[in-house]
């Protein structure tokens, strides 16, 4: 076709007939531009015959100047009269499809190559997916239009083309050295099938990750569901106990079916991206995707389980909206019942939600048929969503996992497995979140608001507010067969319990959620907002003059810079002024001028708001807050002493804040963070011992600042210990317990005027308290009464000493000491 002037004219005739419909994007050009060997000759590979791809290949390749397949290419001393070739021949017009051959270009490439040491070629597979939407096994129309899987001729890609020609992607992937191949020396021949095997695996698995498995059609998905041994199982044992007919059982079955399965539709699918498109425009000043080249390189050959922090409902849409408009399969999402209102509803599950009740005790017939669907979405290869935190975060920090979902998963890949699984942390940070004024009440200490249709006039109306960008970071994926080898290295050899729980089960399923937890903090992205916030809630006053809120600001971004909290988390652009006129711009910072220069502050309300945006970076800080903290009562402390009472104190802060480091990592990270603060003057170095500056120097002050990040979990830490030493031993329960910390925090809030409602979160005592158990400090008796050993005092008045002020240490005393009735 490019041999002769006239079949390239007829070619560029073509490109440019087709492009007046033809509307077409490249996937992930500037990774993909990152791989190339620029003195290397570039050979493109397509997956099958089609000159409409070929043609749009083009385009994309002159648009982003790439060499172009339609030229020719020098390979060592002769020259290919074109730069690409066809795995496969196309179908003919009805579909019918010629027996597989080898393409000649790829045959001779080989020859060259191998006939010429000093020749070489990268291959670059190449796709073009028009439309993306998954087929439906019992769905003519999208077995004559959209990309599926389906073996289709000319008629389907001239119809393909004239309906989904203006959303056409492109996806380059990494080239493929042809040098290395042939260097293995297996022979031309078998060269050559390697090539073609690896080439065919390819592009089999890039087709699932971008428009994903076969769909069945949902009618026929929920009728099988009930006909699958489990669910007949928990039909049959709910006729004998429940006393029901056969036919009503299998009825209510099919209704649980129906309430929880999705019902994806590409047109809901196509609808909603043009919908989040004005919308995200709308409401943020960009989204910064940070680290997706990990996921489309785990897409191929695995089923993907996204598991993103949930802060706002905003979530799962910019996920699913992110990752299509990237060329991987939106995932079918677990929601919450609650979702499933009118309109909204219907909307979502063809947008891939399908729905699940809060609880599933009691019903083992609606546990049968929830399991059942979520195991046919894996082992049918779908990728999925949900969230481990279970519900949205009101405070800004990781919630601890909620391991339902885990544990069904684990227990649907023992059971059977078509592909590995590997989970995908997505961190999403907001600037300013969508809830943020419901959230306010919550954290006043108003209940939770049920969800209703109504809310999204509320949300309409606040498209005034300005809500800055958003971040998405793609965190470390968590591979489960490795982490299941760590945990139990011979689980593929011990059979499986009827249920697929083995006993080791629930341990691994605990472990799985914290390991995600703590990679989602990994992946934390640092804004404006949470630095500002930081600073200025370590304030007493919630306030600082403009140039010592931007030194403060200069130097927490310098600390992060100089020991990075993990290579997944990301840091602002600018300086400390930039920041700030930033935060102000969004009129979550106060000013006040005077002839001495301005004030920022915050105001009452958005001083609990920003506890919030905190929260979400603290466990970043903990550390060097921590270090920070020995300084304030010591003027020197040793090496050796930081390091015991560090490695004492960790593995709470690590429970409650999903802090990354191990216990054989912490001494050098510790290392790092003290030589940090000697390079910024926080801390002078005399051999072991380490010298805070003078209490009336600059540096003082901002040591001080960072110590108080940290300062309110040492308290809280601090009175729950004080509470259990004042009971005594074996007197008080850890629900007993867990109530005297809630009620003794609020008082002490009260009279110290904490503007951070979290202090008082009943759930970060009842964690702290079976952390305690965890590390064996305390233990139960036979009665259930808390038990300690007879150090434990000296032990918690030591690190307190060290750690707290005087007044604040008397101040807890005081508080817990007051009998129950009286604080109560």
């Amino acid at each position: 076709m490019t041999r002769s002037p006239v079949r390239r004219l007829l070619f560029s005739s073509l490109r440019r007939l087709l492009y007046l419909w033809v509307r077409s994007e490249t996937i992930n050009q500037p990774a993909f531009a990152l791989k190339l060997e620029a003195d290397k000759p570039v050979i493109y590979v397509l997956p099958r015959q089609s000159l409409s791809d070929l043609a749009v290949v083009d385009h994309e390749c002159r648009q982003a100047g790439l060499p172009r397949p339609v030229r020719p290419v020098q390979i060592g001393a002769g020259a290919q009269s074109r730069a690409y070739f066809y795995l496969s021949p196309e179908g003919d017009w009805l579909g019918r499809q010629e027996k597989h051959g080898s393409s000649p270009t790829l045959v001779q490439l080989l020859a060259t190559i191998e006939q010429d040491a000093q020749s070489d070629a990268q291959i670059v597979p190449v796709s073009v997916f028009w439309g993306q939407s998954p087929d439906r096994e019992t769905s003519p129309w999208k077995l004559l239009f959209a990309d599926n899987w389906a073996v289709t001729g000319r008629l389907r890609k001239l119809l393909n083309i004239i309906i989904f020609g203006r959303k056409t992607r492109v996806q380059f992937s990494a080239p493929i050295q042809l040098r290395q191949l042939v260097e293995q020396s297996k022979g031309r021949e078998r060269t050559l099938r390697m090539v073609q095997r690896v080439l065919r695996v390819h592009f089999r698995n890039l087709k699932t990750a971008v428009i994903g498995p076969d769909l069945s059609h949902r009618r026929t998905l929920v009728q099988g569901l009930i006909d699958e041994a489990p669910v007949s199982q928990a039909i049959a044992d709910a006729v004998e106990v429940d006393g029901i007919s056969l036919d009503k059982a299998r009825r209510q079955a099919l209704k649980y079916a129906n309430e929880i399965a999705s019902d994806y539709s590409y047109a809901t699918i196509r609808f909603l991206e043009t919908l989040l498109t004005w919308f995200w425009n709308k409401l943020y000043e960009g989204i910064k995707v940070s680290h997706l080249e990990q996921v489309q390189e785990a897409a191929q050959g695995h089923e993907v389980i996204y598991v993103p922090c949930h802060r706002s409902h905003i979530d799962y849409l910019l996920l699913s909206y992110l990752l299509f408009r990237n060329g991987l399969t939106p995932p079918h999402i677990a929601a919450g019942i609650n979702l499933n209102m009118p309109l909204i509803g219907g909307l979502l599950r063809r947008g891939g939600a399908f729905f699940m009740r809060r609880t599933f005790k009691g019903n083992p017939l609606y546990t049968a048929v929830f399991n059942q669907y979520l195991h046919t979405l894996f082992s049918r290869g779908f990728p999925v969503e949900y969230f481990v935190e279970g519900g949205r975060s009101r405070t800004g920090r990781m919630l601890q996992p909620k391991t339902g979902m885990l544990a069904m998963t684990l227990s649907s890949y023992l059971r059977t497995s078509r592909l590995p699984i590997v989970f995908i942390p997505v961190y999403i940070g907001y600037e300013r979140v969508l809830e943020g004024r419901t959230y306010l009440g919550e954290l006043r200490g108003a209940s939770k608001k049920k969800e209703s249709i109504f809310d999204i006039f509320k949300v309409l109306s606040a498209l005034k507010l300005r809500f800055g960008a958003v971040a998405v970071n793609f965190g470390q994926p968590i591979r489960l067969n490795a982490f299941l080898d760590q945990q139990q290295p011979d689980w593929r050899k011990q059979p499986s319990a009827a249920d697929y729980r083995p006993d080791w089960l629930g341990q691994a399923t605990n472990r799985l959620g914290e390991q995600i937890a703590r990679h989602l903090n990994d992946a934390a992205a640092i804004n404006p907002v949470n630095m500002v916030a930081l600073a200025l809630l370590s304030t007493s006053r919630l306030a600082l003059d403009q140039a010592s809120l931007v030194q403060v600001l200069e130097l927490f971004l310098a600390l992060q810079r100089q020991v990075p909290y993990s290579p997944h988390a990301t840091l602002p652009q600018g300086d400390g002024e930039a920041l700030i006129d930033y935060v102000v711009s969004m009129d979550l910072l106060a000013v006040q001028a005077d002839a001495l220069g301005k004030i920022l502050y915050l105001k009452e309300q958005n001083a609990v708001l920003m506890t919030y945006y905190r929260n979400n970076v603290l466990h970043m800080f903990a550390l060097p807050a921590l270090l920070a903290s020995f300084f304030q009562n010591s003027e020197r402390v040793s090496r050796e002493e930081i390091q015991q009472y560090v490695e004492a104190l960790y593995p709470y802060l690590q429970a409650e804040l999903f802090m990354r480091w191990s216990k054989d990592e912490l001494p050098a990270v510790i290392d790092q963070w003290l030589q940090a603060f000697v390079q910024f003057d926080l801390l002078q170095q005399d051999g072991q011992d380490f010298v805070r500056p003078a209490p009336s120097s600059q540096q003082f002050v901002m040591l001080t600042l960072l110590s108080r990040a940290i300062l309110q979990t040492l308290q809280r830490f601090y009175m729950a210990m004080a509470l259990l030493l004042n009971g005594g031993q074996n007197s008080l329960s850890a629900e007993a317990l867990e109530d005297l910390c809630t009620v003794m925090a609020q008082r002490l809030s009260i009279l110290h005027g904490l503007n951070a409602p979290e202090f008082f979160d009943k759930s970060l005592f009842r964690h702290f308290i079976q952390s305690l158990l965890e590390q064996q400090v305390v233990s139960l008796d036979t009665a259930g009464k808390l038990g300690y050993h007879a150090q434990l005092e000296a032990m918690v008045e030591g690190a307190a000493l060290r750690l707290l002020s005087a007044e604040i240490r008397l101040s807890i005393r005081q508080v817990t000491t007051v009998p129950p009735a009286t604080g109560a």
